[in-house]
């Protein structure tokens, strides 16, 4: 596929048909996460995959709420991997610690902008256009806050380590593709600013 449509069609997926993700296919499209920048080339991201159906049930049982599953629940829960994406901020300050990184940004723990997180979102991002180019469907969201320690628990997850997000991943179901977008996509006129914020863009 070439890149232009693979954007034109990434969307996010919330029903799969449950068939399992090929081993092959799972590893290339897990390997695209590898190709994210990063910070001073920290690579502080690890990934958490979660493909049996015990497993996948723990992480639902430690982040969903209690009560019957919503209808987003009940499709979410149909995929047949889910990703969580940990950030390791420890990775950034030993890097910006390093001779090499003199300057004001040398203590990562006083950054105004959390470039753990910022990095490993971006290996998200990669993961759902692979997913795209394979043929698959995925969709990240968040894990609510008071979880977090709960994941981290349930699946070994070292405490150093910070859940930025989670990724479902499978074969989409078959309505899928008809589902409506909910939403108005921005155009470049209202989103890109030229020269200052209040001029529009004029290309």
């Amino acid at each position: 596929m070439e890149f232009w449509e693979v954007l034109a069609r990434r969307r996010m997926v919330r029903r799969y048909d449950g068939a399992p993700v090929a081993e092959e296919v799972l590893r290339r499209v897990l390997s695209a996460a590898l190709r994210a920048p990063s910070a001073g080339n920290s690579q502080g991201r690890d990934l958490l995959v979660l493909r049996s159906a015990a497993d996948r049930e723990l992480f639902w049982a430690r982040t969903a709420q209690p009560g019957p599953a919503d209808g987003w629940l009940a499709g979410m829960r149909t995929a047949p991997v889910l990703v969580v994406l940990l950030a390791d901020p420890d990775a950034y300050a030993r890097r910006y610690a390093a001779p090499d990184k003199p300057g004001p940004d040398r203590d990562a723990a006083h950054w105004e902008v959390s470039w753990p997180d910022v990095d490993t979102g971006m290996s998200g991002l990669l993961v759902l256009l692979a997913a795209v180019e394979e043929g698959l469907g995925a969709c990240l969201f968040g894990v609510p806050t008071a979880a977090h320690a709960a994941v981290r628990e349930a699946f070994g997850v070292p405490a150093e380590r910070r859940v930025v997000a989670a990724l479902t991943l499978g074969h989409p179901a078959a309505d899928e593709a008809s589902r409506p977008s909910r939403a108005h996509r921005r155009t470049l006129n209202d989103t890109v600013h030229d020269g200052r914020f209040d001029a529009p863009w004029g290309g």
